[in-house]
């Protein structure tokens, strides 16, 4: 195992230790490995508080990673760090994405054209219903379906999904060899067949209520677009769609009865610029997700032609409307629009709503 992972995971080890404060670390000492190898004076004048730097050092002294790493081989955890060229794409552009995932079975490029479920742990018949329509037709599409394996929403549109002959990713809020809910082992197994189970909680953290929040910017952080189902007003459904609102995802809510109490939230959401969803067909034609497994065919197929090499030159970390595009390109918004639908398509650029576009760069760098 290489040393930068196994610094990677001390610093994962470490409480208080966490995106930001790796970013800093690496801008001072410029890798990993230096950055967990320096001296407690050093590490002061990187910025960190006393309290952190003692962390550091009880968790050097206390951890073999050597160990450690030997252990999540013999369970079957995989680590995914900054540094890999399969950590997600879509997760890798989030504000603060985590620096560790653990996951049990396996990311695909496919999984790039991912969309969340969530919804409450209690959901109505009606419910229930949506989800399982919704994760169908998705995993017919080829559309890995994304929750996080809680009781309800989350349980029904994995199993779903699975039953379609889909993929789905389960996000836990707990250690990926701390399944929580305990009756859902046997769905987190057929999950690691199809998919994957993921967290940046470390094996062995235990499912906490403080935990779940957090992993919900994961949950957006993978997908193209949220889709709450129902959610009462506290529901944490709504930490994940606000999540993915921050992030520029898009983020649809199924309408309900007005007095039903798990509709407040989605109703809400509405209200506040969700989209409203009546079927999935639409979901589908809005995300332009038709057949996703031919849309990725000619994502590894199709070369970059002289009007995609002009746009990628123009696109950069601000979004510009396609009037704009045409100006500096002195090409039709006919034709830019259409090549910009299959450069997004193939992963080269992002559209961040009302007709403007941003080049996703594929370098390293992005994962800082």
């Amino acid at each position: 195992m290489t040393e930068p992972k196994l610094a990677y995971i001390g610093f994962n080890l470490v409480k208080g230790i966490g995106a930001a404060r790796i970013r800093t670390l690496l801008d001072v000492f410029g890798d990993v490995q230096t950055a967990w190898q320096a001296s407690a004076p050093d590490l002061r004048s990187a910025g960190l508080s006393q309290r952190i730097v003692d962390n550091i050092l009880q968790v050097r002294a206390e951890v073999d990673l050597n160990k450690a790493w030997e252990r999540l081989e013999h369970q079957g955890i995989a680590v995914l760090t900054w540094d890999d060229p399969q950590y997600p794409r879509r997760l890798a552009e989030i504000e603060q994405p985590p620096p560790v995932l653990y996951l049990r079975g396996e990311i695909q490029d496919i999984d790039e054209w991912a969309v969340a479920i969530v919804g409450t742990r209690n959901p109505t018949a009606y419910g229930r219903q949506v989800a399982v329509e919704f994760a169908s037709t998705l995993a017919h599409s080829g559309v890995t379906v994304v929750s996080g394996l809680a009781r309800g929403i989350d349980a029904a549109a994995h199993q779903a999904c699975l039953e379609a002959g889909g993929r789905t990713l389960a996000v836990l809020g707990s250690g990926v060899d701390m399944i929580y809910p305990p009756e859902h082992r046997q769905l987190a197994g057929k999950i690691i067949s199809h998919g994957a189970i993921l967290s940046d909680y470390a094996p062995g953290t235990q499912p906490d209520a403080a935990n779940f929040p957090p992993r919900n910017r994961i949950i957006s952080g993978l997908v193209r677009a949220v889709l709450v189902v129902e959610a009462g007003e506290k529901s944490g459904a709504l930490i994940t769609a606000a999540f993915a609102a921050d992030q520029g995802r898009e983020v649809f809510a199924i309408p309900g009865n007005i007095y039903a109490p798990l509709s407040k939230g989605t109703n809400r959401l509405i209200q506040e610029g969700a989209r409203p969803l009546l079927d999935c067909q639409e979901l589908l034609t809005i995300l332009k997700l038709g057949p996703v497994p031919e849309y990725h065919a000619a994502r590894t197929a199709l070369p970059v032609d002289a009007t995609e090499a002009r746009l990628l030159e123009l696109l950069g970390n601000e979004a510009l409307h396609v009037d704009e595009i045409s100006q500096r390109s002195k090409l039709p918004v006919e034709k830019i629009s259409a090549t910009l639908v299959m450069m997004e398509l193939k992963g080269m650029v992002r559209q961040m709503g009302g007709m403007q576009y941003m080049a996703i760069r594929e370098t390293g760098a992005d994962y800082y």
